[in-house]
């Protein structure tokens, strides 16, 4: 553990972390660039385990999933939704709570850094430059709207999250 694949999607995290941060520090006046920062940051990570880190560790695993990646996926899609609509407060402590849960599982000695790594053994290099040479995720401005927030609910519940336990 603690490798290469490892601290570059730790020290990604902490990045994010940072900048959502420094976007929230006035609230609930939003600093809305540093926010769209956050939002590209977070869909580019998003990206990377989605596209290539869990294909990866299943492609190694002769087509077996990863027992933890259904869970980082509903989680995924849960963050997405979040994005969609402008920040507020209840918005933004829930990107906070689950991705504080979403983090520490990927993070963990036998989460989704430390078992991708271990299984991409002597490909790490080559599934290291997949990741690096990911185009950035164009971001669609906000949409507002109750339909807007249902559907984020709905993304949360999926996951075991609840938008109203954010309040």
């Amino acid at each position: 553990m603690n490798g290469t694949l490892y601290k570059f999607f730790v020290g990604d995290h902490r990045r994010l972390e940072k900048i959502l941060n420094q976007a929230t520090a006035s609230a609930p006046k939003y600093d809305l660039d540093l926010y769209g920062e956050f939002r590209a940051g977070l869909l580019k990570h998003i990206k990377m385990e989605e596209n290539v880190i869990i294909p990866e560790a299943q492609k190694v695993r002769e087509g077996k999933p990863l027992a933890i990646a259904p869970k980082l996926r509903l989680e995924h899609g849960a963050l997405v939704a979040l994005l969609v609509p402008p920040p507020s407060t209840k918005i933004v402590k829930a990107l906070r709570g689950i991705l504080s849960n979403h983090n520490r599982a990927e993070e963990v000695q036998g989460g989704l850094y430390d078992l991708c790594e271990r299984l991409a053994g002597e490909q790490l290099d080559d599934l290291m430059k997949k990741v690096e040479d990911l185009p950035e995720v164009p971001v669609l401005p906000h949409k507002s709207g109750p339909n807007i927030l249902e559907a984020a609910k709905r993304a949360l519940e999926r996951a075991g999250y609840n938008l109203d336990d954010y309040s």
